[in-house]
């Protein structure tokens, strides 16, 4: 197990920020988890749970997705690439286009390590993107407001060799929900999100980034729209055992 220096885990503030895996250890032990990663992972879950299906995150992307499908009866999301009509995929665009879908595996390296570490942690994990920024804020007000303390997990991608790759859009996610719960005694690293969100020249640069460009480019515009979508979504996905549910209205479907 790492160690990790106490100044590295910002215990000096309530809300926090870091990134990707390691910073999702080094920054607990936390009350709530919010997990961003807006060109991927959270968009499409927002997407999956707005829909009423439950959303079973995985870590890896090969043989053991598809077995972890099947022991839950559900499907497995497939990678963009890989998508066929119908088919529920990565692709929040194309999520939307599934029918008949109840329970669904998303692998992500990224989003699904981050979610399951935290939760392991003993953190309530729940997902934000810039679609649900207002709904999470909402959600996070009253937990807030009896002293809880929240860690903001920009998930970000990775390079070629596997290191991380610090992803604006993930800022911007995490800076989105600040903005709109508007608390204090924020880290620096907390506060630097909420400025670059409050700075950026929404939906423009998201499309300009790094990351919507690859996506536009790769043919995936339109995923890029639906991660645009500011406060388009009113649903929380709140991770329960090993699946996110909606919470609308601070209730969670059992359904």
């Amino acid at each position: 197990m790492t160690t990790f220096d106490a100044q590295h885990r910002q215990h000096a503030y309530r809300f926090r920020l870091e990134w990707g895996p390691v910073g999702a250890e080094a920054i607990g032990p936390v009350d709530i988890a919010v997990v961003v990663d807006v060109l991927s992972f959270t968009t499409t879950l927002t997407v999956a749970v707005e829909r009423g299906i439950e959303v079973y995150p995985f870590l890896w992307r090969d043989d053991r997705a598809e077995a972890y499908a099947r022991e839950h009866d559900a499907v497995l999301a497939v990678q963009r690439q890989d998508a066929v009509p119908g088919r529920p995929s990565l692709s929040p665009a194309s999520l939307r286009e599934s029918e008949g879908v109840q329970r669904l595996v998303l692998p992500s390296p990224n989003g699904s390590t981050i979610s399951s570490l935290l939760a392991d942690g003993g953190a309530t994990v729940v997902g934000a993107s810039l679609r649900n920024r207002t709904a999470v804020a909402k959600w996070l007000a009253p937990r807030c407001a009896d002293g809880a303390s929240v860690a903001f997990i920009a998930s970000g991608e990775r390079w070629p060799d596997g290191t991380l790759r610090p992803a604006v859009e993930d800022l911007w996610g995490a800076g989105a929900v600040l903005d709109a719960l508007d608390p204090g005694d924020l880290s620096p690293e907390a506060a630097m999100a909420r400025d670059a969100f409050r700075a950026a020249d929404l939906p423009d640069v998201l499309r300009a980034c790094a990351g919507g460009r690859e996506l536009t480019e790769k043919g995936y515009a339109d995923d890029v729209v639906v991660a645009s979508e500011l406060d388009g979504s009113s649903v929380v996905p709140l991770l329960r055992g090993r699946s996110f549910r909606a919470v609308v209205d601070g209730v969670t479907d059992q359904s």
